[in-house]
C-alpha cells in the first residue's frame, strides 16, 4: 500500500513539473521585471514600486559629470623658494624648491580661492596652480582661525568657479566626491558617502559641525572640495582621524560644511574680521553620565562649565553648573549648534536664556556683545578625551 502511494505521489510531481516546463516554453509572454509588483496589502492600496537599479554605465556617467563640473575649480596651493648655487667650474644656476601646502577651491571667477586656515597659516607668499598648469602668486585677503577657513586672491579673470551646494540638505549615506592634491601627486578624486553629520567635540576649531565621510582624504587634501553628485560644493576637506598619530587615512575624514562657509565668506571677501555674538560662558555637552554625576533631573541641555570673567553672561547672573535649556525659546540640545546660535546673535541684542539651577528653572536676560579675539567661549571637551587618538589635520605639508 505504501509503495503504491509513493508511486502515485512521484507520478503527480512529475506531471506537475512537466506542466510548468510546458507553460514556461509555450505560455504567454512574461511581463518585464520592472512591471512585477507585489499584490497590495489591503484592497485599493497602490502597488509598491520596484526601485530602479542604476547600471554601471549610468553610475560612471553621473560621477564623471560631477567631476567635470567641480574639478576645474580645485587648485593646488604651494610655496616656492629659488636658490642660486655655484658649482666648481660651472656658472651659477637657480634651483627651485617647491613646498606643497594643500588644496583650494575657486569660489569666484575673478580669483577668490577658499582654503583652510591651517594650510596657509604663517605663509607670506602662497602660490596657486590651476588644473591646466597655470600658476599665480596669491595674496591672503581674509582668515578666520575660529572656523579654520582662509580666502586667497589671484589676479585672474574667467576662472572656472565651483557651484555652492546646500549642506543642510545632506543625508547620511549620500554619495560624495573628494577632490584635492594628496601627497602632491596631482589632482585626485576619491569617492565615498556621508558617514555622519554634525560631528563636534574633536578639538579642531571653535565652531565644529563637520561632515564625516569615508571618501579618502590624505596629506594635501586639506582645503580641497567635497562635492555632491551635481558637482556642487558641500564642504571643505579639513582633517582625518588617525589612530596612534599614524597620519594614515582609515576611512574617517571631516569637512567644513557650506552652512558655515556661507556665514564666513562674505566677511573674508570684504577683508574684514568675522564678527560674532558673544555671551561669555564655556559650554559642555550634557550626557546621561554627566547628568547623574551632577544629580540633574534632565539629560538634555548644555552644562555651563565656566562663566568667563567680565562677560555679559557673568553680568546677567549665569553660574557654573547651570544647565542651559533654551536661548530665546530655541531648545539647547547640541553644544555646537548652541555656539553657532550665539555667534548669530547681533551684538547689542538681549536674549532670554532659560537655565536649570539645581531643581529650579531660572530665566535670565543676557545682552550679547562682540566676540573678542581668542575667546574661551568654545566647547569644553569631556575629561576622558584622549588627546593621543585625536583627529589630525589632514595635510600640514
Amino acid at each position: 500500500m505504501l509503495k503504491r502511494l509513493w508511486l502515485l505521489f512521484a507520478q503527480t510531481v512529475t506531471i506537475a513539473v512537466g506542466v510548468v516546463w510546458t507553460w514556461e516554453a509555450v505560455g504567454p509572454e512574461r511581463a518585464p521585471a520592472e512591471a512585477v509588483t507585489k499584490a497590495p496589502a489591503t484592497p485599493g492600496a497602490a502597488p509598491a514600486p520596484v526601485p530602479h537599479v542604476t547600471s554601471a554605465a549610468d553610475t560612471e556617467s553621473i560621477l564623471s559629470a560631477a567631476v567635470d563640473r567641480a574639478a576645474p575649480a580645485v587648485v593646488n596651493i604651494f610655496t616656492r623658494r629659488d636658490a642660486r648655487r655655484d658649482e666648481a667650474g660651472a656658472d651659477a644656476h637657480v634651483e627651485h624648491h617647491v613646498n606643497p601646502l594643500g588644496s583650494g577651491v575657486v569660489v569666484t571667477s575673478d580669483g577668490y580661492i577658499l582654503t583652510n586656515y591651517h594650510v596657509v597659516e604663517g605663509i607670506s607668499n602662497p602660490k596657486v596652480a590651476l588644473p591646466d598648469g597655470k600658476t599665480y602668486t596669491a595674496r591672503i585677503v581674509g582668515t578666520d582661525a575660529e572656523t579654520d577657513l582662509a580666502l586667497l586672491r589671484v589676479d585672474a579673470t574667467g576662472l572656472a568657479k565651483i557651484a555652492m551646494g546646500d549642506s543642510t540638505a545632506l543625508r547620511v549615506g549620500a554619495p560624495v566626491l573628494a577632490i584635492g592634491n594628496p601627497f602632491d601627486v596631482g589632482q585626485t578624486v576619491t569617492a565615498g558617502i556621508v558617514s555622519a553629520l554634525g560631528r563636534h567635540g574633536l578639538g579642531l576649531n571653535n565652531y565644529e559641525d563637520f561632515i564625516q565621510t569615508d571618501a579618502a582624504i590624505n596629506q594635501g587634501n586639506s582645503g580641497g572640495a567635497l562635492v555632491d553628485l551635481e558637482g556642487r560644493l558641500i564642504g571643505i576637506n579639513t582633517a582625518i582621524f588617525s589612530p596612534d598619530l599614524s597620519e594614515g587615512f582609515v576611512g574617517i575624514g571631516f569637512a567644513i560644511p557650506t552652512s558655515i562657509i556661507e556665514r564666513v565668506l562674505p566677511s573674508l571677501m570684504a577683508g574684514e574680521r568675522v564678527k560674532r555674538g558673544y555671551l561669555g560662558f564655556v559650554p559642555q555637552q550634557l550626557s546621561d553620565e554627566l547628568a547623574r554625576d551632577l544629580g540633574l533631573s534632565v539629560t538634555s541641555g548644555i552644562v555651563v562649565r565656566q562663566v568667563i570673567p567680565e562677560s555679559p553672561a557673568l553680568a546677567a547672573g549665569l553660574r557654573a553648573r547651570d544647565v542651559v535649556l533654551s536661548i530665546d525659546d530655541v531648545p539647547a540640545v547640541r553644544v555646537n549648534r548652541v555656539l553657532q546660535r550665539i555667534a548669530e546673535i547681533p551684538p547689542g541684542k538681549t536674549v532670554s536664556v532659560e537655565v536649570l539651577r539645581g531643581q529650579k528653572r531660572v530665566r535670565l536676560s543676557i545682552k550679547a556683545s562682540v566676540r573678542p579675539l581668542g575667546s574661551l567661549e568654545k566647547e569644553s571637551l569631556p575629561p576622558a578625551y584622549d588627546e593621543e587618538s585625536a583627529p589630525e589635520d589632514a595635510p600640514e605639508h
